[in-house]
């Protein structure tokens, strides 16, 4: 039973992003329904705020914005890919 175990959690983290697909894009975007606690808090933008804006326009595929939101994301998106790969084969061992 526990080696099904660590299946269901393999399969949960990789269904990971696919949660994070389904939050609503413009929580990312607008000022409004922000989900930035700095930004809540503060009412200024942090550094952070442009790289989550620049990772859900890379799930979206739009390439173009990411960019221009944070270039550092070319750098930030593939590390991220490469942890939760990481993170699923240890799960999964």
């Amino acid at each position: 039973m526990p080696h099904l175990v660590k299946y269901w959690r393999a399969a949960a983290v990789a269904l990971l992003p696919l949660a994070l697909y389904f939050i609503p894009r413009e929580s990312f975007f607008t000022h409004q329904h922000t989900l930035c606690l700095v930004h809540n808090l503060t009412g200024a933008e942090c550094w952070g705020c442009g790289m989550a804006r620049a990772l859900m326009s890379l799930m979206y595929l739009d390439f173009d914005a990411a960019w221009d939101y944070h270039r550092g994301v070319v750098v930030v998106a593939p590390l991220l890919v490469w942890l939760w790969a990481k993170w699923i084969y240890r799960l999964t061992k």
